[in-house]
């Protein structure tokens, strides 16, 4: 069970310090939790990572990526030097325990728990953790460690095992940056605190659930990375199996960590396997093409800066997940990403049953399903459309109108925080609800480990998709085999 009263960690370390998600994410997550008086006083925050920086240029590179981000226009000087006072930068050599030692002298100082964040790549989890184990880790320190976790179900469990060497399981935050998002933790608010939609929230009610995360970008000069792991491993296994569980979880019992995680866990276990004898039907691959996105021409993925000719490699995925237990029975989930896509939007659109039957048909209007819309970038909101009559006519003209379920303008003085802010406080509390547990993890690869056997089975391949399209016209011919489409 989560403790409210756990003790607060005295020391942040910083693994990967210098990296790309360091300077566009948890440097100014770090900074606005300061400027808001939200870390704890004498907290220590240590970067580490293997290239050398006095502390005058490493205090600058910090500077830089908070006037880079979203919290720029919360820049203060004097809140910023402040800041910058806490930080210390180490440089490491984290695949021995001697090129540690720096570390080891730099929380000297600090003793107590420290929360390590690993920004790394996921092949330095393991030494890093064995050397934290062999130094022994205080037991109010914490672990919080980014995706991917492994590439298959076997690889999962070697990264948890070595893991498990130096952090005990509620130590450790596997984190899904798309579960700190203000959206999706409404959807659990939606669902668990109003009662007019658990009654509905079921197969008796709920036609179909389409979750799409579509990116406009390609792979940005990640291709080395990207092409050994693809869409599926790359974002279906976390983001969208995730948010698969939120839709789907049953009610849990508390809003405690394990009672939270459990009911997901249950629905990763309820996923019906694809396998070679419906990947075929069930899932869509494709590689994107070149095109025009975002207002210019960009090549194809085989095209990009040191790409591969030949790579098979899939950038979009489209398939149909069901869920095998009595609330979802028959209730498809359609799942979707890509790159270079026509438009940026992650969103879970969920489309309700029609109306058993329409009083209005002998006056010719027509009635359309209900359907509701979480929104999670790039804004983030909550609409459900219903239907209502058209104004300014005599006759019972009816039209879909959005109820506006968000509260940005119930709450336009107070200032939305970024995903990696609302994660790090959890962390900072101690609080691993929405983080990921390992038996979620195993369970999400155990279902992709049967869907990409299915393809090598069958020998299925991406199909070309432009840049700046939906992705192949297959995808479209998904739902509609089963009598739906997308949401567009």
């Amino acid at each position: 069970m989560f403790d409210h009263h756990a003790t607060p960690c005295r020391s942040l370390v910083l693994f990967g310090a210098t990296g790309d998600l360091a300077r566009r994410m948890l440097w100014p997550s770090l900074y606005a939790l300061h400027h808001d008086g939200l870390l704890p006083e004498s907290f220590a925050l240590i970067g580490a990572a293997h290239s050398k920086y006095e502390p005058a240029k490493f205090a600058e590179l910090v500077r830089k990526s908070v006037l880079g981000s979203a919290n720029a226009a919360m820049f203060d000087e004097a809140k910023f030097e402040s800041f910058v006072a806490r930080v210390s930068y180490v440089s490491i050599d984290a695949s021995t325990d001697g090129g540690m030692q720096p570390l080891r002298d730099a929380l000297a100082p600090h003793p107590g728990g420290t929360i390590f964040y690993l920004s790394t790549s996921p092949h330095m989890f393991g030494p890093i953790c064995r050397t934290l184990g062999g130094w022994g880790v205080h037991p109010d320190s914490r672990v919080v460690v980014e995706k991917p976790i492994g590439t298959d179900e076997a690889s999962a469990k070697v990264v948890n095992e070595a893991i498990a060497s130096a952090f005990t399981e509620p130590q450790v935050f596997r984190i899904d940056h798309y579960l700190g998002k203000e959206a999706v933790q409404n959807l659990l608010a939606l669902r668990f605190a109003n009662a007019i939609f658990e009654p509905l929230w079921n197969a008796n009610a709920i036609e179909q659930v389409q979750i799409t995360v579509a990116e406009t970008v390609g792979v940005e000069g990640r291709w080395g990375y990207y092409d050994g792991v693809g869409a599926l491993r790359d974002m279906v296994q976390n983001h969208l199996l995730q948010l698969l569980c939120l839709v789907a979880m049953e009610p849990p019992a508390s809003f405690t960590p394990s009672a939270v995680r459990n009911e997901k866990v249950k629905v990763l276990w309820s996923l019906r396997p694809i396998t070679a004898a419906n990947v075929g039907t069930h899932t869509v691959t494709g590689q994107y093409a070149e095109g025009f996105a975002g207002g210019e021409s960009v090549p194809g993925y085989r095209e990009e800066t040191g790409a591969n000719k030949t790579s098979d490699t899939e950038t979009f995925v489209a398939l149909r997940a069901e869920i095998d237990n009595w609330r979802w029975a028959g209730v498809p989930f359609y799942l979707r990403t890509g790159k270079r896509m026509q438009r940026r939007s992650s969103e879970i659109v969920i489309h309700f049953k029609s109306a058993p039957y329409n009083i209005f048909s002998g006056i010719g209007a027509t009635l359309q399903p209900n359907v509701l819309m979480i929104k999670l970038q790039p804004e983030e909101m909550i609409t459900l459309s219903l239907m209502h009559k058209l104004p300014g006519r005599n006759d019972m003209q009816l039209g879909q109108v959005g109820l506006n379920l968000s509260l940005g303008d119930k709450f336009t003085g107070t200032r939305r925080r970024i995903a990696y802010e609302r994660m790090l406080l959890d962390v900072l509390a101690g609080n691993p609800s929405l983080f990921v547990r390992r038996d979620e993890v195993e369970a999400a690869w155990k279902w992709i480990d049967g869907i990409v056997e299915g393809w090598r089975q069958t020998g299925q391949k991406p199909r070309g998709y432009g840049s700046g399209s939906w992705g192949p016209s297959a995808a479209i011919g998904l739902p509609e085999r089963f009598g739906h489409t997308w949401n567009e």
